[in-house]
């Protein structure tokens, strides 16, 4: 019976794009399977590799100075191909790996074994793998050993995807936002496209808890993050960063189509009735807009520099939207 998911590209990559870790800084237990596997099996060089559309990204590797390799020189771009682990004793004798510019040259791989992140709908995202300088034989043990390691692996992306969400409203928390920002901004600045921030805040939201009730407050949470997600493309990311601070990541967008995005969210917040017991409400939200540019080092100062633009628009008014560091100071209420 043929595996179809071995050769459902585009499922794949959708699979690895949902875990949202392409780009993101080094964790330590990742770092840690790694070094394990470093010290277990004896090899130089150890590495968690997920495998992209050209590329090979390392979320952690041991042994070498790199954070990515293309896509058609990296021995995982054959791992994910097939279910069991990978075993190559000499890489300079297997004629698919006889020319390859890393074994002919820096760091000259010998000998590889890799065993695929197996996701648990079945898509392969990478691979867990030990190289060696010397062509040498895995044993069964090493191999059984690796392959527990690579569930490890798995099961702390799922973790990882589990801590990126918000309980209440399925937005991503603050810390999940923040690594799709790194990500964003990563990207945007490889290609130079434009990249635009926005974040907002309910108005006069305490009003609502003390009024109505916590559990008010949280259904009112819940209607404008779907009112959000309604008008949101899919590339867009949406958090939640903590209370009634919701975040916007707005790829491929210039600022003045930022505007408009915001604009069309502020107005459609404005406009939804939220049913509470005894009737209906309705709420407001001020934002802050920053597209991204040299003068934000990293995404904590360009998040600080589109929060200094929310201040403005609270200040101004609210129900309004500011720009960050821009010609345009504030965009009223319509």
């Amino acid at each position: 019976m043929s595996d179809c998911k071995l050769n459902d590209e585009q499922g794949r990559l959708a699979a690895l794009n949902r875990y949202e870790v392409l780009d993101t800084a080094p964790e330590k237990p990742f770092d840690k399977i790694t070094g394990l596997v470093q010290n277990v099996m004896n090899v130089p060089i150890a590495a968690v590799s997920l495998v992209d559309v050209q590329r090979q990204w390392f979320k952690s590797i041991q042994g070498l100075e790199v954070t990515e390799t293309p896509r058609n020189v990296a021995f995982c771009h054959h791992t994910i191909q097939q279910r069991e682990p990978m075993v190559v004793p000499d890489a300079s004798l297997d004629p698919r790996f006889s020319d390859n510019p890393l074994v002919t040259g820096e760091p000259y791989i010998r000998a590889y074994t890799g065993v695929p992140l197996e996701t648990p709908d079945g898509y392969n995202l990478g691979s867990l793998c030990a190289i060696d300088y010397e062509p040498r034989q895995f044993d069964a043990q090493q191999i059984t050993i690796l392959t527990s390691f690579a569930k490890l692996v798995v099961d702390e992306l799922e973790l990882r995807q589990v801590a990126s969400t918000d309980g209440l409203t399925g937005a991503l928390t603050r810390r999940g936002f923040m690594e799709a920002a790194d990500q964003e901004i990563a990207r945007s600045r490889r290609y130079g496209r434009p990249l635009a921030l926005a974040l907002f805040d309910l108005d006069h939201f305490k009003s609502v808890n003390d009024t109505y009730g916590h559990p008010a407050g949280d259904r009112v949470l819940r209607t404008i993050s779907s009112c959000a997600n309604a008008s949101l493309r899919a590339s867009d990311s949406f958090g939640r960063l903590g209370g009634e601070e919701f975040a916007l990541l707005m790829p491929e967008t210039d600022p003045e189509a930022a505007l408009d995005c915001v604009e069309r969210l502020r107005r459609a917040i404005g406009e939804t009735e939220i049913a509470l017991d005894g009737g209906h409400i309705r709420v407001t939200a001020s934002f802050g807009v920053c597209p991204l540019s040299d003068r934000y080092a990293d995404a904590e100062s360009w998040l600080a520099a589109a929060d200094e633009a929310l201040y403005g628009a609270k200040t101004s008014g609210r129900n309004r939207t500011t720009f960050a560091h821009g010609p345009q100071v504030a965009i009223p209420a319509s």
